[in-house]
């Protein structure tokens, strides 16, 4: 048998490699567009909180939160899980969860989409607080892994959760301002965050982000 009919019959029996598999769409750091989603939101309930605008209108926070903040999250939270990120996409799919939540309850408390009387709002209102009080302990729990500014974040996070219940509960303004300032404190966290996200984009070097509580 001829040298070109031995490779031509071993062509036959051997197809050829498949090519290497080429890179998904979706690359990159999911925390460059949810982090900026987050500390908008942040930002404009803080000031709401504090009394930058009259109680009365609370709901000037929503424009942001419903769209650039809920949809911003949940976008990041579908990048985080094609790259595999799992506890990334649980991080931003949560945070998306509690913005977008928030808005349709003072939106459907304020236009009566559920029913509740008005009587009954401040219950309402206690219980959604007490369910995502719960969730967000349970998430700063979970993730002491992080690098401390993320625990930090969530430990805020709680915190003003916890004195947002005790303003409704307590019909205290005061209370409502405190957790004002400490949701003001997280979101400037965020952006600390968000430095070094973007450093290391552009280049750079990261930023201090501290040990994390639990380590290996």
């Amino acid at each position: 048998m001829s040298a070109d009919a031995s490779a031509a019959r071993t062509l036959r029996e051997e197809p050829p490699p498949a090519p290497a598999a080429t890179p998904g769409p979706l690359t990159g750091d999911p925390a460059a567009l949810g982090l900026p989603c987050f500390v908008a939101g942040s930002v404009s309930l803080g000031l709401a909180l504090v009394g930058v605008v009259p109680a009365t209108a609370i709901g000037a926070a929503l424009p942001i939160i419903l769209t650039a903040t809920s949809i911003g999250l949940f976008l990041a939270t579908i990048w985080s899980a094609s790259l595999g990120q799992t506890a990334v996409a649980s991080v931003f799919g949560i945070f998306g969860g509690f913005w977008l939540s928030y808005a349709v309850l003072v939106i459907g408390l304020t236009h009566n989409w559920f029913g509740v009387a008005p009587a009954s709002a401040q219950a309402a209102q206690e219980l959604f607080l007490v369910a995502w009080l719960v969730v967000m302990v349970m998430l700063t729990l979970a993730m002491l892994r992080l690098p401390l500014a993320f625990t930090a974040v969530f430990f805020l996070v709680d915190i003003a959760l916890l004195l947002v219940f005790l303003g409704v509960n307590q019909t205290s303004t005061g209370l409502l301002k405190a957790a004002g300032y400490v949701v003001l404190v997280f979101a400037a966290i965020g952006v600390y965050l968000y430095f070094n996200t973007a450093t290391i984009a552009t280049g750079g070097r990261p930023v201090p982000l501290g040990r994390p509580v639990l380590h290996d």
